[in-house]
């Protein structure tokens, strides 16, 4: 048996064990929350280093990743990174740009969501920067909240080669900003405010990105609307739907009730492969996307109504 532990700077309300069986062979998955301690998350890596199969990194991207693929380190993950000297470690940023980008196209060549014209809020188009440019070659109304939701900014990035010259300018200082000043962690994953941006939820006929990101500023009503995401609960998936959510798909699959994040299909990824997390390739992930057989899960909540 396989043993895979996901180890997340976010809460650990959220932590979740699951056995499955992938071709055969079963994994022991487990996502251990440390409530937003990075110091906790290190002493961790360091307790499971050579005692299981593989790490994944949640709450915390350990590189960010710019214009043309340019890996930019965060600061703060350097000693989460070096905590692991001999189990592979990562952070499910090669799932993001391959897996999220396959979903996308998978859904509208399926006839499952058809995506021309439709509108798309994408939280954090540098988060996902595969899903959005799969948004844009499916003829989406592409809006970016980068700026929303990462700073709390209220405008958004209507073309990709916009954001393009803004990495291009601000990645080198935004890998040195304390990572919780970006991202939501621990208690603040739970944290809400309704009304702030309102209008570009109810502008969008899908919100597609991170779920922390989504729920950051999620409105009381989202009658009619798709979410595209993962990391979901079995609480989530129904707090989704009592805010009238017309479907929802996650881009990882559904085990026993739990979306886990990407780093944990990358972790399960890097597990079969006899390489080094950062010398994989596209062709490397799309492999073994398709041999594990990762599928989205997909839920239509009106047609169960």
């Amino acid at each position: 048996m396989k043993r895979i532990v996901s180890v997340s700077i976010g809460s650990s309300l959220r932590d979740h064990l699951v056995e499955i069986d992938i071709l055969g062979e079963k994994y022991l998955i487990q996502r251990i929350g440390t409530d937003g301690d990075i110091k906790k998350a290190i002493s961790m890596i360091n307790e499971l280093d050579g005692k299981v199969d593989a790490i994944g990194v949640g709450g915390i991207d350990l590189y960010l990743t710019g214009v043309a693929n340019k890996k930019y380190v965060v600061k703060e993950a350097i000693p989460i990174i070096n905590a692991a000297k001999i189990t592979p470690i990562c952070d499910g940023s090669g799932v993001k740009n391959t897996l999220e980008y396959r979903v996308i196209n998978y859904l509208n060549d399926n006839n499952i969501i058809t995506l021309k014209d439709k509108k798309v809020l994408v939280t954090c188009a540098t988060d996902r920067f595969r899903m959005t440019e799969a948004f844009i070659e499916n003829n989406c109304q592409v809006l970016m909240g980068d700026l929303i939701f990462a700073l709390g900014i209220p405008i958004t990035i209507k073309r990709i080669n916009v954001l393009k010259r803004l990495l291009k300018i601000f990645m080198p200082i935004i890998s040195k900003l304390p990572f919780e000043v970006l991202y939501p962690t621990g208690d603040k994953q739970s944290e809400n405010n309704h009304e702030k941006f309102k209008k570009f939820y109810e502008n969008a006929d899908i919100i597609a990105g991170d779920f922390h990101y989504i729920k950051k500023y999620m409105p009381k009503s989202l009658e009619g609307k798709i979410i595209i995401t993962n990391t979901v609960t079995a609480d989530d998936v129904n707090f989704l739907r009592n805010l009238g959510v017309d479907t929802l798909v996650t881009t990882t699959p559904n085990w026993d009730g739990r979306s886990f994040g990407t780093n944990v299909i990358e972790a399960i990824i890097l597990s079969n492969l006899k390489k080094k997390w950062l010398d994989l390739k596209e062709s490397d992930y799309n492999l073994m996307i398709d041999k594990l057989g990762i599928m989205p899960r997909i839920m239509n909540f009106k047609a169960s109504n």
